[in-house]
């Protein structure tokens, strides 16, 4: 514990540092860690809008989300404020287990006009085949947060660029090496984002 509180730590790829408790603040983290955020809350409204576009039949959304992290519940919330000015309804799925992923996927799929939102989480990526094959076996458009689904064969992703923030993470290691203190670091934002599409998937889509 006390290594933990004094051995330097540098994050690449973070949800929400300031709710999970990592740091005081984002512009002072004080204490012996700092890093690099992978989104913003607001980005939820980014990915349905985006939903809205590629997909213009969509009038219902499936919202894929971790409870057991607040960011899930957080980045459902920022989709959900948005949803009514583009006309769509959002249902929050929870990603407890594969079981109830399946059933409630399966469930949404049943009816038309449907498209997912897959938001970060561990538990996307740890369900992530799975979350693609559902979403292909009912045909329903699908937007991810990390274009490591889109090459494993989801539709449209649109999030950070984890090379650039890894990159930007070195540089961080460099100053704590050279005498910074992490506190003093402050937690950033990622400058670069990438918007990847699947033509495969779309071309099975329609």
């Amino acid at each position: 514990e006390q290594a933990t509180r004094t051995v330097p730590i540098v994050f690449p790829v973070l949800g929400d540092p300031v709710a999970a408790g990592f740091v005081q603040s984002l512009a002072r983290p004080g204490g012996n860690i700092t890093g690099f955020m992978n989104f913003e809350y607001s980005m939820g409204a980014k990915w349905l809008e985006l939903l809205k576009e590629i997909a213009p039949a969509v009038t219902r959304v499936a919202v894929l989300r971790d409870t057991a992290e607040g960011s899930g519940t957080s980045q459902f919330a920022a989709i959900q404020a948005v949803a009514p000015s583009i006309r769509l309804e959002v249902t929050p799925v929870n990603m407890r287990d594969a079981n109830e992923v399946e059933s409630a996927v399966d469930a949404f799929g049943g009816s038309p006009n449907g498209g997912l939102i897959v938001t970060a989480s561990a538990a996307s990526t740890l369900h992530r085949d799975l979350l693609i094959k559902l979403a292909n076996n009912h045909k329903l458009p699908a937007v991810y947060f990390q274009r490591t689904f889109v090459t494993a064969g989801g539709l449209i992703s649109y999030g950070a660029n984890y090379i650039d923030q890894y990159r930007r993470a070195a540089g961080y290691v460099d100053r704590i090496l050279r005498g910074e203190k992490p506190g003093d670091l402050p937690v950033q934002m990622p400058t670069t984002y990438e918007l990847v599409i699947n033509l495969k998937a779309a071309k099975t889509l329609g």
